[in-house]
């Protein structure tokens, strides 16, 4: 029985990746991530929107340059989910504890 071309396996170092396996996987598909990040874009592009209204918009919503507002709120809320997310970030499930006789 020669085992000299495969490594040793380590029980604690399997477990250590699987670990970060799971708590890659948690952060990956947070959905404070997603919606951050969409609200961002978004916000991004209507606010731009805004600031470059022709006068003729403008009027059209009585005065207030409601694309540019908008844009701001939604830059904002997504910028505050993505803070949410990074200083609160989402911890990996826990493992499911097998019995190795079952």
């Amino acid at each position: 029985m020669d085992n000299q071309g495969q490594p040793a396996q380590d029980p604690l170092i399997d477990e250590a990746q699987a670990e970060q396996r799971r708590s890659a996987a948690a952060r990956l598909f947070d959905i404070r991530r997603v919606i951050g990040g969409l609200f961002v874009a978004y916000g991004v592009i209507v606010t731009l929107i805004g600031i470059f209204d022709s006068r003729a918009e403008i009027d059209k919503a009585e005065g207030v340059r409601i694309n540019l507002w908008a844009g701001l709120v939604m830059l904002a809320f997504g910028l505050l989910m993505l803070l949410w997310q990074w200083l609160r970030p989402a911890e990996p499930p826990a493992a499911n504890e097998k019995d190795p006789g079952s």
